[in-house]
């Protein structure tokens, strides 16, 4: 029997959500609901298999509106035994020093929240000075880390790599 995912995702130009809605065609719109973070009721996440969460990292290193209005709301969440992995859309050209940050905060916060969190990515390919979504050795970070502004030809190569490598995708 097929996994239900949730892909949660946070967006106002676009390109969060336009991520989430390539993770539903590749892994097919029977298996794959999206719920975009300002409308979603965060006890529903409980009833998916496993759920993803997108977020891009705003200016210097901030939160995406959608996500900053529900980030409290987080904390009344139990994550407890649920598989969920991360993924993050960032400047790396325009904003160095804090590329991809918010899926950094997103991570900690639902690995604190008890989640089972899975897709670390390689921190090779992309030219940054900081990050707040580095593991701790800094060799990968702790989710997907897109840059449509600066690599667009690389986030459907690095997404499905990135989904298999997470079982989702054969």
């Amino acid at each position: 029997m097929a996994q239900k995912i949730g892909v949660c995702y946070g967006s106002s130009t676009c390109y969060t959500e336009m991520v989430a809605e390539k993770i539903q065609q590749m892994l097919g719109e029977n298996r794959v609901e999206l719920i975009d973070i300002k409308d979603a009721d965060l006890a529903s996440f409980q009833q998916y298999d496993f759920m993803i969460f997108g977020i891009p990292t705003w200016d210097y290193g901030e939160l995406q509106e959608d996500w900053d209005d529900r980030w409290e709301d987080l904390d009344e969440m139990d994550f407890s035994g649920l598989s969920c992995a991360v993924y993050g859309l960032g400047d790396q050209e325009g904003y160095p020093d804090w590329f991809q940050d918010a899926i950094g905060y997103l991570y900690h916060k639902l690995k604190n929240l008890g989640a089972d969190l899975k897709g670390h990515w390689p921190n090779q390919g992309y030219t940054f000075n900081e990050s707040k979504a580095l593991t701790e050795d800094k060799s990968e970070f702790v989710g997907l880390a897109l840059d449509d502004e600066n690599q667009p030809e690389l986030t459907d190569d690095r997404l499905t790599i990135w989904l298999k490598e997470l079982r989702l995708l054969q």
